[in-house]
């Protein structure tokens, strides 16, 4: 029986390839968008539970306010975690890493720069999974100069050879020598932290201050298994007061108890190793985290992709059902059972879902290399290699052939053999009402993502054209130029000298890309009592006008005024937020140092407020001192052979330089301080119109099926004298209504979402009703054009043979 079915399945199949290949296709990109999207998402919800010990490790992490500006940092400070570890029992293991930047190394005559390097305590690999494929995990990090290298690592600086044992030497600590003492396999993509070296922190003596007004260090905990986290986190309450109270109080000259009074915060915290990468709005962050509510949205378009494909097989299938309505009365007078029709039906509809899947693999085999550069990521589709991939794929595929084939299979088998013998086959009322229903949900879903996708774009045209408050067009960043050393003022005059450069300046603060992030906190006059947090940026003479900031009121750092070591430059929000809103100019800023000492600044300008961090976050109190910084090297130019002027600033680099010349471009830090949003804004507008694509399939299967109902009405109205325009009026009305019903009802969803997806930024723009008005522009001309190509052509048929037909 089960041969018989497959073979009138088949040939049935065979018969109405247009039918069969539309379906085919819509379920193919539908199952390939569901299935692009469950890979993503896969991906995001893995970070980091590869560690054997995923589930109990927390992070501790840092939260305060003071005068209402808020502190949240990823690192803590250097006892934390042996103080958690030895006032908590619950607390198993703490260990820490320290970041210690991009170091060159040096092994016989070459010498390479390596990313990623960090400082860890010797439990470190007890307490992450990074398997040593030599070493031992419990004594590798126990010498102050070993190291512990990754296997991509090894393999580029020594080959086919063994490296344990052997030593590198570390350009930028002196030339100091680092034993390897292991190897780690490569750390996890899908991990919230990547280094290639690992160092002893028993090197550093700093890792073992009491400071609790420091923070530099990343620490994890190891709980007990099933343990709430939020106990211990409770318990942790008094644990600043405890430890930080005396340093505070002889920094700030108060009291912790007092320095809460006032309204301030300061609290230790965990966060959940596994909750880091998409759900962690922390500063200084290894590495830049998703957002879990993408995972949220991505996951509701595979939903609704699926779902839409599956509504277009039933458009499509029912629009038909006049094709086989003989084919089912003579079946039922030959003795079949609805039952067995049933089965018929459900049988043809996971054919052409098998087949549709069998597609979707080689469609998502094609498009993945484009979608992991597009979304950053590194995916794969290794059917053998998941767990999860083969089941997964099964059920897809049978949940789509059941769900698209059921409503037809139990539609067609219904017929009364009678009636449609007699040739007076018609649908039903509630087969229409549910027809119109399911076109309404698609264009519903349909127009949420066109809103959606044009509210994204405009966001992101405000933040490229928003005025940021200094010139990023044409700044060159030349990195690390503390390597020219004593050589540095010879090395910006040479570059004064060009006529393509406009000014250079020395600093490490950047107002885009990585900065550096302090907790300055000072209070002006006497009032000790008003201190208020600020970023601090050390900065030459030039750095203002390089960059091409304003001043509101007062002056630059000058030369010409000796006392300006002392001088300091604030922004308005700084302004404001010390109560000097009228004129700052000459008022006096003190900074507690950690030592207990003072100083003490006088203001000399007031700089106009601007974007030193995304448009996520809004403008706080910053101040500017002198100092020489000399981490990176700020050239302004003017030119339109920048590639030249590259190539020239490179030619004095190299003979003063001892390592090799790097450099940036400011625009394209600000361009990659968005690039989360940029990138999941291009996928949404792929999917949208992925969406709106299969959506039409199912609109063009419906108005299909009106035009085949309504034959005989055409042709009368042709023979009366009716027009082809007045005949695709009268055809498209009723797809009109049904998109606009779909709008209305789409309209305040849609609004809700984007508004709640803007308040992620500090500085948006108003939703309006322009977005809306194209949106449904969009939907009523896609729905024009499609209705009209199948209209047309009932509109230019030969009214004879229609009538004929009847």
């Amino acid at each position: 029986m089960l041969k018989n079915y497959f073979k009138i399945a088949i040939r049935t199949l065979l018969r109405h390839k247009t039918f069969t290949s539309i379906n085919i296709f819509g379920l193919a990109i539908g199952i390939s968008t569901c299935l692009l999207i469950m890979l993503f998402v896969q991906n995001e919800l893995s970070y980091d539970r590869f560690n054997e010990k995923a589930d109990r490790i927390v992070r501790v992490v840092f939260r305060g306010s003071v005068q209402g500006e808020k502190m949240k940092e990823a690192s803590v400070m250097p006892p934390v975690a042996q103080t958690l570890q030895k006032d908590f029992p619950e607390v198993l293991e703490a260990t820490r890493l320290r970041k210690a930047g991009y170091p060159h190394i040096t092994l016989g005559d070459k010498t390479f720069k390596e990313y990623g390097f960090a400082y860890v305590d010797s439990n470190f690999f007890h307490v992450f999974t990074f398997p040593l494929l030599q070493g031992d995990p419990k004594t590798a990090l126990l010498d102050p100069n070993s190291i512990v290298i990754s296997e991509t690592m090894a393999k580029k600086y020594f080959g086919n050879e063994n490296p344990m044992g052997k030593v590198l030497t570390f350009k930028d600590w002196g030339n100091s020598g680092f034993k390897i003492s292991g190897i780690m396999r490569d750390i996890p993509s899908n991990a919230h932290f990547h280094f290639n070296v690992f160092g002893s922190m028993t090197r550093l003596p700093e890792s073992r201050e009491p400071s609790w007004m420091t923070s530099e260090y990343y620490t994890y905990l190891v709980l007990p298994s099933g343990y709430d986290y939020k106990k211990l986190e409770t318990k942790m309450s008094g644990v600043m007061e405890k430890y930080s109270g005396p340093q505070v109080e002889k920094a700030f000259g108060m009291s912790f108890s007092q320095f809460l009074q006032k309204g301030n915060q300061l609290g230790l915290f965990l966060q959940p190793l596994e909750d880091i990468h998409l759900h962690s709005d922390l500063n200084l962050e290894m590495e830049a985290g998703s957002d879990i509510r993408y995972v949220y949205i991505f996951t509701a378009i595979a939903v609704f992709m699926l779902l839409i494909a599956c509504i277009n097989f039933m458009n499509l299938s029912t629009a038909g059902a006049s094709k086989r309505a003989r084919e089912v009365g003579i079946r039922k007078v030959m003795g079949s059972l609805k039952a067995q029709l049933i089965k018929q039906f459900l049988l043809e509809s996971l054919l052409i879902t098998a087949v549709a899947l069998l597609i979707s693999l080689a469609l998502v085999y094609w498009v993945l290399p484009f979608f992991n550069h597009l979304s950053g990521k590194n995916l794969s589709l290794n059917l053998l290699g998941s767990s999860w991939l083969i089941p997964g794929l099964l059920l897809i595929g049978l949940f789509t052939g059941f769900l698209a084939g059921s409503y037809p299979a139990f539609y067609l088998s219904s017929f009364n053999p009678v009636t449609v013998l007699k040739g007076k086959f018609s649908s039903n009322k509630n087969s229409i009402t549910l027809r119109s229903t399911l076109v309404v949900f698609q264009f519903c879903i349909s127009i949420i993502l066109i809103v959606g996708t044009i509210i994204v774009y405009k966001q992101l045209a405000f933040i490229q054209n928003t005025k940021l408050g200094y010139d990023k067009d044409q700044v060159l960043v030349v990195e690390e130029s503390y390597w020219l050393g004593k050589n540095q003022d010879v090395f910006k005059q040479k570059l004064l000298k060009d006529p393509r450069v406009v000014n250079v300046s020395s600093s490490g603060y950047l107002p885009a890309g990585y900065s550096y992030n302090n907790n300055n906190m000072m209070y002006p006059e006497n009032k000790s009592d008003q201190l208020v947090k600020t970023l601090r940026y050390d900065v030459d003479y030039n750095y203002i006008s390089t960059l091409g900031m304003k001043m509101v009121s007062g002056r630059n750092f000058s030369k010409s005024f000796g006392t300006d070591s002392l001088g300091i430059i604030i922004n308005e929000e700084a302004a404001k937020a010390f109560g000097w809103r009228n004129n700052a100019l000459g008022h006096l800023l003190t900074r507690p140092q950690n030592d207990g000492t003072k100083a003490t600044y006088h203001v000399v300008g007031v700089v106009k407020n601007f974007y030193f961090r995304s448009l996520h976050e809004r403008i706080s109190p910053l101040v500017m001192v002198l100092s020489g910084n000399s981490e990176n090297i700020i050239v302004k130019a003017r030119t339109k052979d920048m590639a030249g002027l590259v190539a020239a600033i490179k030619k004095e680099w190299d003979p003063l330089a001892e390592s090799s010349f790097a450099f940036s471009f400011l625009d394209e830090r600000v361009n990659n301080t968005y690039n989360a949003e940029q990138k999941m804004g291009m996928i949404l507008g792929i999917f949208a119109g992925l969406t709106i694509f299969v959506a039409c399939l199912g609109l063009f299967g419906l108005a299909t099926f009106t035009a085949e109902q309504r034959t005989k009405e055409i042709g009368i109205r042709k023979v009366l004298g009716a027009t082809v325009s007045s005949i695709v009026t009268l055809l498209s009305r009723d797809f009109l209504k049904l998109v606009s019903i779909a709008f209305v009802i789409a309209t305040p969803i849609a609004w809700f979402m984007m508004n709640k997806w803007l308040q992620d930024f500090a500085y948006r723009i108003p939703i309006g009703i322009w977005g809306f008005v194209l949106a449904a522009v969009l939907a009523i001309s896609i729905t024009l054009i499609t209705v009209s190509f199948r209209a047309i052509k009932a509109a230019t048929d030969n009214p004879v043979d229609s009538l004929r037909s009847e």
